[in-house]
């Protein structure tokens, strides 16, 4: 808003209170009128006391339809002060304020509150916190913070980790994603390889994260996009133990990183773990003992392996009517891309639902139904594999 001095054909001058907040010149308010110099002036004055004082505050004639568009026009700043009071003061007391940088304590809070692409973030921060940066900025800030910042971030998290957990820190779980790029050239880091959001191809990376019970964040780590994820596993947990001198670390971790050379170099080293188990690729024998357990729902059992280690398989109906679902769906998906002739050679393979297809002579593709029916048997079962 600001005042502006309008003279009449009169002669005499208007002084009025225009708002273009919303691109156009808009007259609020009138405060009056006059031919003299000096009390042009006093009008003049009281208008910018107007401004100043009542702001926002203008009297509504609530009898119009035009009522909510009138509110509209009066707001000049959105601020939403519950996300510094609230947000702002958590990310004080876990201690990130220890790294003097604004633009770091917006972005967090702004992630918080408006979880968004980086372009929209950029929005979101000109609105609610007044600031005005590009999507650019904020991918070069993020190189610093990696650069700069990395290992202060992590050793206030495992502060605020050990904090929370009584002042031990046992139990780690790690767990990897990838994050792919909408680029096509490849560079040192960040290379075309297995997608877990099925993008290979897009180059991408390799992200490792470890977090302590609660899900309370420890460490992350990146890798070339191209590394099998097994691989990445003993080397952040490695570096982890020995920067914060633990004694004893049990590590918790999925199938997919279940690998004979992983539990190895695991047990070699001393560490406690539980591994998601891959029991369809156990040994004949294991199998059998597996399936004649016959379980009963949200029961389990405990099956002792030659190498020392325990398989604890669980059973529960929810899982079993939730495999039964998705094999009877891969296997419509099948029948539908068989029915229609698009199925070659180069479907036949052992991933997903593929499983189930056999080639009879060289070009004629059908469904195993036999297989489909045999895997049944493992609907409800989960594994896995403990040396603790």
């Amino acid at each position: 808003m600001f005042v502006r001095k309008k003279k009449n054909k009169s002669g005499v001058v208007s002084v009025q209170i225009i708002d273009k907040s919303r691109g156009e010149y808009k007259m609020v308010k009138t405060i009056g009128s006059s031919n003299d110099a000096i009390e042009i002036n006093i009008l003049y004055n009281q208008g910018l006391d107007y401004i100043e004082h009542y702001q926002g505050q203008q009297t509504f004639d609530f009898s119009t339809r035009d009522f909510k568009q009138t509110i509209k026009q009066s707001i000049q700043k959105i601020y939403i002060g519950g996300i510094h009071l609230l947000l702002g003061k958590i990310y004080t007391e876990i201690g990130f304020n220890e790294v003097c940088d604004d633009l770091l304590k917006q972005l967090v809070l702004v992630r918080l509150s408006h979880p968004a692409s980086k372009l929209r973030t950029t929005h979101y921060l000109q609105r609610y916190f007044s600031v005005y940066i590009n999507e650019d900025r904020i991918y070069r800030y993020l190189d610093k913070i990696y650069t700069n910042h990395k290992e202060t971030l992590q050793q206030i998290s495992y502060n605020h980790t050990k904090k929370i957990l009584g002042g031990i820190v046992n139990v780690v779980f790690y767990d990897v994603t990838t994050i792919y790029f909408q680029i096509d050239d490849e560079d040192e880091i960040r290379k075309r390889g297995f997608s877990k959001e099925g993008r290979h191809q897009n180059p991408q990376i390799v992200l490792g994260l470890l977090v302590g019970l609660e899900g309370y964040p420890l460490a992350y780590e990146i890798h070339e996009g191209n590394k099998f994820e097994g691989h990445t596993m003993l080397p952040v947990i490695d570096a982890f133990k020995a920067k914060y001198q633990l004694d004893k670390l049990i590590v918790i971790a999925d199938s997919g990183l279940l690998s004979s050379s992983n539990i190895k170099e695991l047990q070699d080293k001393g560490y406690e773990f539980i591994l998601g188990a891959r029991i369809k690729n156990e040994s004949t024998a294991v199998k059998q003992k597996i399936l004649s357990l016959k379980l009963d729902d949200k029961t389990s059992a405990i099956i002792n392996k030659e190498d020392g280690t325990r398989l604890i398989v669980g059973y529960t109906e929810r899982r079993a009517k939730k495999d039964k679902h998705n094999r009877d769906r891969g296997l419509v998906k099948l029948e539908q891309k068989v029915k229609s002739g698009k199925m070659t050679k180069s479907s036949i393979n052992n991933r997903g639902y593929n499983k189930y297809l056999k080639l009879e002579g060289e070009i004629n593709i059908t469904i195993d139904h036999e297989k489909f029916a045999q895997d049944a048997v493992w609907d409800g079962l989960k594994g896995y594999l403990t040396n603790t």
